[in-house]
């Protein structure tokens, strides 16, 4: 993985269950980093809405990140299930669908996490334009 490119258009698994199991677990490292950012990104601008708004006292609550954190690798884990059974299904006739699949994976996980601040800072515009009471 040398290349943004390379990483997001890497060569397919090798066609049968073991290689496409390892194929996916040489890529979890990198999607729990990326998406693990993309979710502190967040964190960080709750936090700081919380404390520009006054909108609370305290610190933000764990379990929500631990909740995310282990769907999100639910989630990843059926990638290599649904390329096993796609590869199974198709009788090796099919193009492989892993790198696909990965992509859009990751594309959807980083949304995820990003989408609170979007909510976030829509709030804080609609309060300054007066839409929303402070």
């Amino acid at each position: 993985m040398n290349t943004l490119a390379d990483f997001l258009y890497p060569a397919p698994a090798r066609r049968t269950t073991l290689g496409i199991l390892g194929w996916w677990e040489r890529r979890r490292l990198a999607y729990n980093l990326i998406v693990g950012t993309a979710g502190v990104v967040t964190l960080g601008v709750v936090s700081l809405a919380v404390v520009l708004l006054g909108d609370g006292g305290g610190a933000l609550p764990w379990e929500p990140v631990v909740v995310f954190g282990l769907g999100a690798n639910v989630c990843y884990s059926l990638g290599p299930a649904v390329e096993v059974l796609a590869e199974k299904i198709g009788s090796g006739e099919l193009l492989p669908v892993g790198p696909t699949l990965y992509r859009l994976g990751l594309t959807f996980s980083v949304g995820l996490a990003l989408f609170p601040s979007l909510l976030v800072l829509l709030a804080i515009l609609l309060r300054l334009v007066g839409l929303l009471p402070h």
